[in-house]
């Protein structure tokens, strides 16, 4: 990425690290510090990288890896923009005295104010014109006035998707990589921070999620990863994905 990549090149990078060997990744090291400070090389001012990331409960405790990541994008020179969270709808992981896990971090992490927001909406349960507490202070007094309760809002930073076959995704062959985040999650993630035409990267791109979905989106995209092996299959999922939509318009 450093020698290749030239700097300020990218748009948005969607990601997801190998984080505390929680998965068999046959042997490759991670070198997070370098990847960081490799992403703030590539990245646009304005550009925005979504990084997708998670703790390992060892002895009873979190290693608290994520924070440590987060405080580090800080220093190569990233702002947090959010802390937002990926919520795993029917998740398998229970501890036998703790609740169970089911999330996930998702860092915006972002170079200088992010150039390009898209919020996703979704539906309110009341909307019209109603009398709504305004400029409420420590006297305690509801002062009222008439407002509109609009029919769309923002959504809130927490997002579930349902995982595994179905939920993840419907391609089969993208679970011979041994983890593989939602197809829908990159595509909001997309969606949100990027525009057609701009560049998509993934420096981890595994299966190739990222790549799909930014494709599929119109976006530019280029994904790396150090696996010869992950690399094809993500070129077989593109050019699969890629058949399907050629399919389908004709």
């Amino acid at each position: 990425m450093r020698e290749k990549m030239p700097p300020e090149s990218v748009d948005l990078t969607v990601t997801s690290p190998p984080y505390d060997n929680l998965r068999d990744y046959r042997g490759y090291a991670f070198r997070f510090e370098a990847v960081a400070e490799g992403l703030f090389r590539v990245t646009k001012k304005g550009g925005v990288v979504v990084w997708v990331v998670g703790d390992k409960v060892i002895k009873g405790g979190r290693t608290l890896t994520s924070f440590r990541q987060g405080l580090f994008f800080q220093q190569a020179g990233f702002q947090m923009h959010d802390v937002m969270i990926y919520q795993k709808k029917n998740t398998p992981f229970m501890r036998s005295n703790a609740y169970t896990n089911c999330y996930e971090f998702m860092f915006v992490l972002s170079k200088g104010a992010p150039a390009t927001f898209h919020p996703l909406k979704t539906k309110t349960a009341r909307n019209g014109y109603e009398m709504l507490v305004h400029d409420k202070r420590a006297d305690g007094v509801n002062k009222k006035n008439l407002r509109e309760l609009k029919t769309e809002k923002t959504k809130t930073n927490i997002w579930q998707y349902a995982v595994g076959l179905g939920g993840t995704t419907s391609d089969k062959i993208a679970f011979t990589h041994p983890a593989v985040f939602p197809e829908k999650l990159a595509l909001d993630q997309i969606r949100s921070w990027s525009n057609p035409g701009d560049l998509v990267f993934d420096p981890m791109c595994g299966s190739g999620t990222t790549c799909k979905m930014a494709m599929l989106s119109g976006r530019n995209w280029i994904g790396v990863d150090i696996s010869e092996e992950y690399a094809e299959l993500a070129r077989r999922r593109m050019q699969e994905s890629a058949a399907k939509t050629d399919r389908s318009m004709s």
